[in-house]
This record gives C-alpha cells, sequence and structure tokens, in this order.
C-alpha cells in the first residue's frame, strides 16, 4: 500500500524567542572546528525523519522497520536551535536527509527557517525524488538551489524490484520539476550493485549529454543490518572510470562540486559530469568535514561507527546556543581516524541508512 505519514500534528516552533534569534553572527569571524586530527569539520547532515515511502532491498527489510516514536524525534524548533549552535561555531554547510525528508509534515517551512539563519553558506537536500514534482516550486522558494537524489536505475520494473514500491515515473517527474525549478545542480546518486544494476553505467553516463546533471556512482556500502552486503558486490570506482572510457574518454573536474567525497569528471562534449564516490575502495576519511545528526537527535561523527552523542536531552532543557555549542565541540573527540570497512576489526553498523540519516 502506498506509504502514508501517521506522525501526529503537532505545534511546531513553539521554543523560546530568545533561545532561536540570536545575535547576527559574522562568518568571517568564525573558524570552522577543527576533530583531534585536525581535519576541519564544517558540514552538518540533519535527518529530519527516519521514515521513508520506499524499501529498497539492501536498506531496510519489506515491512519496514520500527519507527522513531512521536516523542523521540527532533522537533523544528530542535532542529533549528541544533543548526543555529552548530554555525555559532564555524558550521557553513547544512544537508537535509532521511530516510525521506519529504513525508516530513511542514518540511517546506523548515527549510525556510533555516535558510534564513546568518552564517549559513550552503543549503541542500537528499531525497528519493517520489514527492518532489509537487514540492519543487516551494522547496527553491524556500531555499534548496541544489539537490541530490537517488536513483539506483532506469528500468522501470527494476526500479520496482530494487525499492519495492512502483514509483518510477513519479521520480522522473520529480527530476524534470527540480530541473525546471532551476535548481543546480542537480546531483543523481546511483549505487551500484555487481549483477544488479552495473549493466545500466552508460545509460547514466549519457544522462550528463543534455543535461547539467551530475551522475555519481556510489560503491556499494555496509551501511544496513539487511545482511546483503559483501565485498564481491562493489564495483570499484577505478574498474568502472576503465569501463566508461573505454568509449567516452574523461577528463578530470578540476573544480569542487558541493562539499562532498566525489571525484568528478566530464566527457567531452557533454553538459554534465560524472562523479565517483569511493567509501570502500579508496578511503577518503583524511578528507571527511561532516558529522550527521540523526532523527532522534543523536550526534554520529563517521557514518560506520556506532559511537553516538545524545544531543536531544540538551535541545529540550532550553540550553543556550553556547553550551549547544560546546557539546557539537565535544562530539568531534569521537571521530575516529578512519573506518575499517573491509578490515579485521569492521562490523556492520547496528542502524541502517535510514536511521542514521544519508
Amino acid at each position: 500500500m502506498p506509504f502514508q505519514d501517521t506522525t501526529p500534528k503537532r505545534q511546531e516552533w513553539n521554543f523560546p524567542l530568545n533561545k532561536i534569534n540570536p545575535p547576527k553572527i559574522n562568518p568571517l569571524k568564525i573558524h570552522p572546528p577543527r576533530d583531534s586530527y585536525q581535519r576541519k569539520i564544517d558540514y552538518l547532515r540533519v535527518s529530519v525523519t527516519d521514515r521513508c515511502n520506499l524499501r529498497c532491498y539492501y536498506c531496510m527489510p519489506e515491512e519496514g522497520m520500527p519507527m522513531v516514536t512521536h516523542n523521540d524525534i527532533m522537533r523544528f524548533e530542535e532542529i533549528e536551535l541544533l543548526i543555529r549552535s552548530a554555525i555559532s561555531i564555524g558550521f557553513t554547510k547544512v544537508r537535509i536527509t532521511g530516510g525521506e525528508p519529504l513525508v516530513r509534515r511542514g518540511i517546506v517551512d523548515l527549510i525556510g527557517k533555516i535558510n534564513e539563519i546568518d552564517g549559513l553558506n550552503d543549503l541542500s537536500l537528499t531525497t528519493n525524488g517520489v514527492l518532489l514534482e509537487e514540492l519543487a516550486v516551494d522547496l527553491k522558494k524556500s531555499g534548496i538551489n541544489r539537490i541530490n537524489i537517488s536513483l539506483d536505475t532506469l528500468k522501470r520494473e527494476r526500479f520496482k524490484e530494487i525499492t519495492r514500491i512502483d514509483s518510477f515515473d513519479r521520480v522522473l517527474k520529480g527530476i524534470d520539476a527540480a530541473l525546471s525549478v532551476g535548481m543546480s545542480p542537480v546531483k543523481i546518486n546511483v549505487v551500484l550493485i555487481k549483477g544488479v544494476n552495473d549493466d545500466e553505467v552508460m545509460d547514466f553516463v549519457e544522462m550528463t549529454r543534455e543535461q547539467h546533471f551530475s551522475v555519481r556512482f556510489i560503491e556499494f556500502m555496509p551501511a544496513s543490518q539487511t545482511g546483503d552486503w559483501n565485498d564481491q558486490k562493489v564495483i570499484s570506482s577505478s574498474a568502472l572510470i576503465a569501463k566508461i572510457e573505454e568509449k567516452y574518454p574523461l577528463t578530470i573536474v578540476e573544480e569542487k562540486l558541493g562539499a562532498g567525497p566525489s571525484v568528478n569528471y566530464r566527457v567531452k562534449g557533454f553538459k554534465g559530469t560524472i562523479g565517483f564516490i569511493t567509501p570502500v575502495t579508496s578511503h577518503f576519511c583524511e578528507e571527511c568535514n561532516r558529522i550527521r545528526v540523526t532523527a532522534d537527535g543523536k550526534i554520529r561523527s563517521c557514518l560506520f561507527s556506532d559511537n553516538e552523542s545524545y544531543i536531544l536531552p540538551l535541545l529540550r532543557e532550553g540550553k543556550d546556543i553556547v553550551e549547544i555549542g560546546d557539546f557539537i565541540l565535544k562530539s568531534l573527540e569521537t571521530k575516529p581516524k578512519c573506518h575499517d570497512i573491509n578490515g579485521v576489526k569492521f562490523r556492520s553498523c547496528q542502524r541502517s541508512m535510514s536511521k542514521i540519516g544519508g
């Protein structure tokens, strides 16, 4: 049956105004914080829900997963306070994630509030695109200029097999809507899995011929509890580049496209770009600049570490921006030097990506 957001309606934006309207921040006077390994950390990814309207088989079981309760999920005013506090200590980039963030009631209003925060230089959104067609205009008006859309296949039946939901046409219309309202770049995130969708590589490359898409191929990661991951299903980006170059020579794009770890290329004469994200075969931990906050208010300093710092109580206790900012700084001490995928100590995350925030 179609997904329905059953989250009870509630009064949002009821936090004391003196807590969420601090003095104006001059970002030129604030240096981004650094972790224990002197990496600059200026990128905050905030999950607004663990609910999703798809059931991708490598992410969650078909029947779904137990959801965060109404009382345990961060409220909008708490998310705003969290982001204001992060910006006050030098964060400049924020991405809204889920689950699927667009199923959260009032998401456009939340984004509009976040976009008004002084010192925020970059606000973006990750979505599966199912609800994007109807929300694209309002999202653009609220402050979303660039967007990431997850799409692992360009074949309708395969989409249904992977996601267990027949929403392929809605996603394509959502992509068109993002283009039509002027979002740029529109990034298409493709998780490649050997024997599942690796025969579509050139089809995705062709998407960049006439449109300014940024197609990014992401190595299959063990970020779920489904047990479907093993390294034999991973397609290395080096092998992928070699395959593409059999038909199209690639030229590296020197300028940085966004805040992520993608290494980007362009086919000569094509309008868009092709990116490669390599969490498995070529770790980019030394360049990691981010932390995540889950929908239930836990700071996760590394996607593949289960160390979490529970910030939600501080947000609910009425702590001020200085105290919350100090807590965020303290949480950076838990950020490991690198993850251990394929190492002897590695174990899959005890939360799925939908619970952590993409």
